[in-house]
């Protein structure tokens, strides 16, 4: 998932999309742990993926913080 992306989502998207993401990832450790993957550049990704959600959503919650301190 680009960031492009993840910026037009909505906060409400970005939390139920972050819970996914989080449970596919602890999906994968566990079938890594018991059996290899055939790619676990997968548990990689799903990482990085979860980083730039939080990001977008720790941005969004500064800019709201920001906004209601300036006003």
């Amino acid at each position: 998932m680009e960031q492009d992306v993840i910026r037009e989502l909505s906060t409400s998207d970005l939390k139920d999309r972050l819970e996914d993401e989080t449970k596919q990832l602890i999906k994968l450790k566990l079938n890594h742990a018991v059996s290899p993957l055939e790619n676990p550049n997968k548990i990689k990704a799903y990482r990085k993926i979860i980083a730039r959600i939080k990001t977008e959503l720790r941005k969004r919650e500064l800019e709201e913080i920001n906004n209601s301190n300036s006003k």
